[in-house]
């Protein structure tokens, strides 16, 4: 990255969503100095299988081979592709050209968007693939676990110390759980929160609610009323099950968690005069959880260094994700 490009999105969060409809998108192993970053965490634990089958004939393969294929054209009529142009139909007035040059390279070309905000005063300095961004809402899968893990401290279900068993001889703390984004984890928790409780946390970050001041096309999303009936609580904690999201929802949602904890209320201004005339809006300022933030920042530091989001690495940046 060049020295002026990291400066000057240091401080920004970027939410990146690769998701189609219920699925999570999950990078690939990373092959870079893996071990290292492990050895900053001394209680991270890491394993890896692999196992291998082959077909008892070539015409079972064929046959196994044709099945297969034509279950994938069937489901795949009901799937948005993956790739394409996320950038078309895109209107960049009033972005920063530096940081959206940064996003459009970092997205690619996936069928997804990013939301570059900075969390000091809830400027929205780019949108890549903006019909996504704004009027799309997904479940969120995995990166409703922060959340769900500020409540738990917060109630004082766990401490940063609670180890929670997740398998036999298995037990995991926060920082872990959030690094492997696991979901027995956090199927607990949201177990021994309750509905009402996640529900009260959801809509303090935004949840549910327009996350923008006036910005066209935005869409509110959605956050269940009442424990849905396909896997309750648990799901929810742990997938986001039942829960619709913007990117643009999930970008200030972050932007509180970065800045120590104040909402804003995002603003997309398109001209100089609304550039030069911007005042920050709070929405909600987070006190009562200002404590556990650096808790939860320190998992989603891991989840980079060593867990699922180890592929954003780089040394020469403190980088926070989940995926």
């Amino acid at each position: 990255m060049k020295p002026i490009l990291g400066k000057k999105i240091a401080i920004l969060i970027v939410a990146l969503l690769f998701w189609l409809p219920g699925m999570e998108y999950v990078p690939a192993a990373a092959a870079s100095s893996n071990s290292t970053r492990k050895s900053a965490f001394a209680s991270a634990r890491t394993s890896a299988s692999s196992t291998s089958r082959s077909s008892a004939s070539l015409r079972s393969s064929k046959k196994f081979q044709a099945t297969n294929s034509k279950k994938r054209r069937r489901s795949r009529r009901w799937w948005p592709s993956s790739h394409g142009d996320p950038t078309a139909g895109d209107n960049p007035a009033g972005e920063d050209p530096i940081v959206r040059e940064a996003a459009v390279e970092a997205l690619g070309n996936w069928n997804g968007s990013a939301v570059v905000v900075d969390p000091n005063n809830g400027r929205v300095l780019s949108v890549v693939n903006q019909q996504l961004a704004l009027a799309s809402a997904y479940t969120p899968c995995s990166t409703f676990k922060p959340i769900v893990g500020l409540a738990a401290l917060k109630e004082g279900i766990i401490t940063p110390e609670t180890k929670v068993r997740v398998g036999r001889r298995t037990r995991m703390d926060l920082t872990e759980a959030l690094a492997h984004s696991n979901n027995p984890f956090f199927q607990k928790l949201g177990k021994q929160l309750g509905f009402d409780r996640l529900y009260e946390i959801a809509h303090r970050f935004g949840l549910g609610e327009k996350a923008g001041l006036n910005i066209p096309g935005e869409s509110a999303g959605r956050f269940p009323e009442a424990v849905p009936v396909e896997g309750g609580v648990g799901l929810m904690s742990s997938h986001g099950k039942a829960i619709g999201v913007t990117a643009l929802q999930m970008a200030a949602a972050m932007s509180a968690i970065a800045n120590g904890g104040t909402l804003y209320q995002l603003q997309y201004p398109r001209t100089p005069e609304e550039i030069m005339n911007l005042q920050p809006q709070v929405r909600q300022r987070l006190d009562d959880l200002s404590e556990y933030l650096p808790q939860v920042k320190q998992g989603l530091a891991a989840t980079v260094l060593y867990g699922t989001g180890r592929q954003a690495y780089n040394p020469e940046e403190s980088i926070f994700g989940k995926t």
